[in-house]
């Protein structure tokens, strides 16, 4: 009999890939650069769309019972899948790495007696083992970790917020003078790119789900709502003066505790991540174990943390958005509408063209400075059209026999 997770399991899940020093960072900078009363809607505006494609993204595996990169196959033929799952591998080596380094440098701010490189190390070990032991068994384990992780995350949000949400707007005074204040499209990319980043992912979760909708929608609510948290948990970092989780932690008293949150915050977003490059790896050359390649992609991601790579992370995220947004597109698009048959060349040669297309859109408008919708929505709008007019074509000689 397979195994099949709850409702809770999966709410868990996803509730622990969004509580991430990564998110919070997110959150530091739109308040380290826009006034607080710009930024609301935009933040919520960004997530809620974010979490409307996970959701639709994560019911395609749900109801296929693939993985995430198998969903694409009957989209995009077998090339297609093994060209976006060798991009998702890649993205995903860089994805742990950056998280490992934003935990570890975290980590370095609260004076502890270990290197950064070790730091790093123990990190990628800790989370290279729960790749290979596997979800299933360990999965009491991780309902625990998440139950103590959000209770001190709730304890040093209720501290640095002093239970007054007027606490916060000292972010507008803190935002830099140097540099143009974020613009409400400028807002809404940076709220939208953390959903957008984990949705080659979340069909690796979802095609497990007892109850497909409710599972995915649970998935796709819990990480909206816990990533919308750790958002404004960093506008509230940024609210008491300062731009350091590490400080803030500090300056809220949580000595020991702090080291939990941020040991415990790196390791559930890193495992989800590394666990998925697994999938992926699988996708790409069918006799690969999905567990020995999660392992691997522990070690390469830990020396490309060690390396610098935090350097690049606004930039990373954008990369990412660039290419799977206008993948997530066309899929929806395939998927709900037109359900064509795999054979179809004809058609995946059209679907990899709509991709590009919104993958170019993308990439000429990124660098513009507050375009309206953003660069993220006009790919997706682009490579959704084009999608459709496939589909439109497709169909139009059937429509003809019929009337016939």
């Amino acid at each position: 009999m397979e195994n099949r997770t709850g409702l809770f399991s999966n709410g868990v899940i996803w509730f622990g890939v969004a509580i991430s020093v990564s998110e919070i960072e997110a959150g530091i900078q739109l308040a380290s650069s826009a006034p607080i009363d710009s930024i609301w809607l935009p933040l919520v505006l960004g997530h809620i769309i974010g979490g409307i494609l996970l959701f639709f993204t994560g019911l395609v595996g749900a109801r296929l019972r693939v993985n995430a990169m198998e969903t694409i196959k009957s989209t995009f033929g077998d090339y297609g899948s093994k060209f976006f799952s060798s991009l998702n591998v890649m993205q995903l080596i860089a994805w742990v790495a950056v998280l490992n380094a934003q935990g570890a440098a975290a980590m370095m701010g609260l004076n502890l007696p270990i290197s950064f490189t070790l730091t790093c190390i123990i990190l990628s070990v800790i989370i290279a083992i729960w790749v290979y032991v596997g979800l299933y068994r360990l999965s009491k384990v991780t309902t625990v970790m998440m139950v103590v992780l959000t209770v001190l995350l709730a304890i040093l949000s209720f501290k640095l917020l002093g239970g007054n949400i007027s606490n916060v707007v000292p972010i507008a005074s803190f935002a830099s003078t140097n540099n143009p204040s974020l613009s409400f499209w400028n807002i809404f990319e940076i709220s939208i790119a953390m959903p957008i980043s984990w949705l080659p992912v979340i069909s690796d979760y979802t095609k497990d789900v007892e109850k497909p909708v409710h599972g995915t929608m649970i998935s796709a609510v819990a990480y909206t709502l816990a990533s919308l948290w750790m958002y404004v948990l960093g506008m509230q970092i940024v609210g008491i003066g300062t731009t350091s989780i590490a400080q803030s932690i500090l300056m809220a008293g949580l000595g020991a505790q702090g080291v939990i949150i941020l040991v415990l915050s790196t390791v559930t977003s890193n495992f989800v991540a590394a666990n998925s490059a697994g999938e992926s790896s699988k996708a790409i050359v069918n006799r690969i174990n999905p567990r020995i390649a999660g392992v691997v992609v522990s070690i390469l991601s830990c020396i490309l943390a060690i390396s610098g790579i935090m350097d690049h992370y606004i930039g990373f995220l954008y990369l990412i958005a660039s290419v799977f947004a206008p993948m997530a597109a066309v899929l929806l698009v395939s998927f709900f509408i037109s359900k064509e048959d795999t054979g179809n060349t004809k058609i995946w040669y059209w679907n990899m063209f709509a991709w590009f297309a919104g993958f170019i859109v993308y990439q000429l408008t990124v660098g513009l400075d507050s375009i309206p919708l953003g660069p993220t929505l006009l790919a997706i709008i682009v490579s959704a059209a084009l999608a459709y007019i496939g589909v439109l074509v497709k169909n139009r000689p059937q429509s003809n026999l019929i009337e016939n």
